[in-house]
């Protein structure tokens, strides 16, 4: 029952008390808006949070979505504060935000501590307005702790019976500049960093993940460090970076570990992924597909450091990182359709339902694969879309632990 109210709590969005505003501009010098106007248009709009996944159990809680729009009437910032509560977890304050400079440039960034356990700091920023637009600058920094992770061991066909909990505390960075060399070609270069040491989890119910393995059978269970440069070819024809419906996606990239940059071990990860997008009825109807393979090559690679499946963006049907092994292949099908278009609170809109197949597999490498160990997951998505950059989505995977939901921001791939 809960599961259901979490998908009639977000499409409910346009019957919640909401409510428009005109703020003058002097009072708002903690939200920057250099296309806002003298009265800055402020569109408050109260949600509740209703949500269940695998690994998170059920929460519940509210937030405010405060939505400040420029000269163009477009959203230039979001505030979202939340507050929730989950059994394991406890009270979680959180605030989130997205500030859109321009279509060239913007910055997000999510605060986020809880009573027990976790916690959730990250900034992001991308910049595309240095030389002629040639140039792509990205950053995300982050300090988290995730007492909801899971581990099954490694292989396809890891057995539920087996699950146990930690929390991964982590450190990290990750950069990038891409420079478009062609008309639809760039290349990038990028360098990753993550200190990470395992913890107890918040989960009691189940085991301790060093209670169970030991740092022989699961390299990287008492902490590792990964420092790797990346390496990428892209080519690149979609209309839109955050919410495409037409055109292509291809990328290859390599990234290596290295001890002598600080790694505990050295390894190397090589993937594949192939995406596109077809419209149909002036883009009424969008069918995407996805292609991914990944493969991880070392010895002793930490165990979160491998090619991993499950989750909001990869099986849909599992919790974040339920399979783990040397290589995975993953095909996500989905076909977005727009039920309609809606002005709620002064601010358009358009609603998707969107049924979708997830299908993968982990597996020590692609000859190797065996079709009994693809996992199927069917489901469906609920989207609201405010055009050009903004996406609340719920989906609802199933998979054979049972069904999973995932809310949030942003379309899964």
């Amino acid at each position: 029952m809960l599961k259901t109210m979490a998908i009639a709590a977000i499409m409910s969005f346009g019957l919640l008390a909401g409510c428009t505003s005109y703020i003058p501009r002097e009072d708002l010098s903690l939200v920057p808006c250099e296309s806002c106007g003298e009265k800055v248009k402020l569109v408050t709009i109260p949600l509740p949070v209703i949500a269940s996944s695998p690994n998170e159990g059920i929460t519940a809680g509210a937030l405010s979505a405060l939505l400040f729009h420029n000269t163009n009437d477009e959203i230039s910032t979001l505030l979202a504060p939340q507050v929730n509560y989950n059994s394991s977890f406890g009270v979680t304050a959180s605030l989130y935000g997205a500030h859109y400079v321009s279509p060239d440039r913007n910055m997000e960034f999510n605060l986020s501590q809880s009573t027990k356990v976790n916690h959730d700091y990250e900034f992001k920023i991308r910049d595309t307005t240095m030389l002629d637009k040639k140039l792509e600058l990205n950053a995300f920094v982050f300090k988290l702790s995730d007492g909801s992770s899971r581990f099954f061991g490694f292989q396809a066909k890891s057995p539920e019976q087996q699950e146990t909990n930690y929390a991964n505390d982590e450190v990290g960075f990750n950069i990038s500049a891409g420079y478009q060399f062609a008309r639809h070609f760039q290349v990038l270069l990028g360098d990753r960093f993550r200190d990470v040491n395992v913890r107890h989890g918040a989960v009691s119910g189940v085991p301790y993940i060093k209670d169970r393995f030991s740092e022989d059978e699961i390299p990287g269970i008492n902490g590792f460090t990964a420092h790797t440069p990346r390496l990428a070819i892209i080519h690149n024809t979609l209309d839109n970076k955050d919410t495409p419906t037409f055109g292509g996606y291809v990328k290859l990239s390599i990234e290596q570990s290295l001890k002598a940059l600080g790694s505990s071990a050295d390894y190397r990860h090589y993937e594949a992924e192939i995406k596109g997008f077809f419209p149909l009825d002036n883009a009424r109807y969008i069918s995407v597909f996805r292609f991914v393979y990944n493969q991880t090559l070392g010895h002793k690679v930490p165990f979160l450091e491998r090619s991993i499946l499950g989750g909001e963006t990869t099986l849909r049907g599992y919790g974040r990182n339920r399979f783990i092994d040397n290589s995975y292949f993953l095909c996500n099908l989905e076909e977005r359709i727009r039920f309609f278009r809606w002005e709620v609170f002064n601010v358009t809109a358009d609603w998707e339902v969107a049924p979708f197949v997830d299908m993968g597999a982990v597996m020590e490498s692609l000859d190797k694969a065996e079709f009994k160990n693809y996992e199927v997951n069917p489901g469906i998505g609920f989207r609201a879309i405010v055009r050009p950059n903004i996406v609340g989505r719920v989906d609802l995977g199933i998979g054979k632990d049972g069904p999973a939901i995932f809310v949030g921001l942003g379309y899964p791939f």
